[in-house]
């Protein structure tokens, strides 16, 4: 399946309760590249009815302006998760979340039910997407499996929360207790060829820890990050997109080796760097993320 939105840009990616109207009907004006409108942790058992007729009229009666709209469903070991998976498939969720993944037969069991539910309202088959929520050790130890699972799923993304509770430790802030995880992740992502995304940074005051993770994480290879307040998206944004000196040096690389290469070269350099062909995705990378994020004035 050859999806359009599936490699869309996703840098932040911010949580809202969908139990909170006021919360949910307007998110678009902070400019996330993704709402994750939440059904599960964030809403209270005896809510839940009325937290997913919420979501199904926001998501048919408000314009989101291009926003992604994605859902977090309740886990398969509740009673809710097959409502939640109608209701978002009936209002035209872009992705469902899937939280607790731990082996690829999760990720069939939630398709078998969105297939359905896709003929039901009918919608085309393939429309509504997936990602899968890694939270448990055996769920690090079986990404990369769940990242093959499916062609509807965009990516993967930790929880570090219960994630360090499955290791029997607590979140420092360091980070050291998440890099294993973090490590096994993205290289599962790429050699599956999905999208990788970092889990919550939840302390608000401490918004120099928080850019100091974000240039981690980036730094590391992901994608983006799962954020809880609208102050972090400048910060996400920010560090995610390219600066212009990224750009021309890219630039460069790409027009030298398209040059080179036809020339028979293999090695050069590029602003007294050594370049050879090694660096070609990475460079033509930098351009197509500089282009998502609107910042590209070039012409490769």
């Amino acid at each position: 399946m050859n999806h359009p939105n599936k490699k869309r840009l996703r840098r932040s990616m911010m949580f809202l309760n969908c139990q909170k109207p006021g919360l949910i009907k307007d998110p678009y004006i902070y400019k996330p590249d993704s709402i994750m409108l939440d059904l599960e942790d964030a809403v209270a058992e005896n809510e839940k009815d009325a937290a997913r007729y919420s979501l199904f009229h926001s998501l048919k009666e408000i314009d989101y302006r291009g926003v992604e709209r994605v859902v977090r469903i309740n886990g398969l070991d509740t009673p809710h998760w097959q409502e939640d998976v109608r209701v978002c498939v009936a209002g035209g969720a872009d992705v469902i979340r899937i939280p607790k993944v731990e082996t690829p037969n999760d990720i069939a069991t939630v398709e078998r039910a969105l297939a359905l539910a896709e003929s039901e309202f009918g919608m085309a088959q393939g429309r509504t997407l997936l990602m899968a929520a890694i939270e448990s050790c055996i769920g690090v130890m079986n990404v990369y499996d769940i990242c093959r699972s499916s062609d509807r799923l965009i990516g993967i993304a930790l929880s570090g929360g219960d994630y360090t509770k499955d290791l029997q430790t607590t979140i420092s802030g360091t980070g050291v207790e998440l890099n294993g995880a973090r490590q096994q992740l993205i290289i599962a992502a790429r050699a599956a060829k999905v999208q990788c995304f970092d889990t919550v940074f939840t302390d608000l005051n401490n918004m120099e820890g928080f850019r100091q993770e974000v240039q981690m994480i980036k730094a590391m290879g992901f994608d983006g990050k799962s954020i809880v307040n609208p102050r972090q998206i400048p910060i996400v944004h920010e560090i995610f997109t390219p600066t212009q000196k990224e750009i021309i040096f890219s630039e460069k690389v790409v027009r030298e080796i398209d040059e080179k290469k036809a020339q028979g070269i293999g090695v050069f350099t590029v602003d007294g760097k050594m370049i050879d062909i090694a660096f070609y995705d990475g460079a033509k990378r930098v351009i197509e993320l500089a282009k998502a994020s609107g910042v590209y004035k070039g012409d490769l």
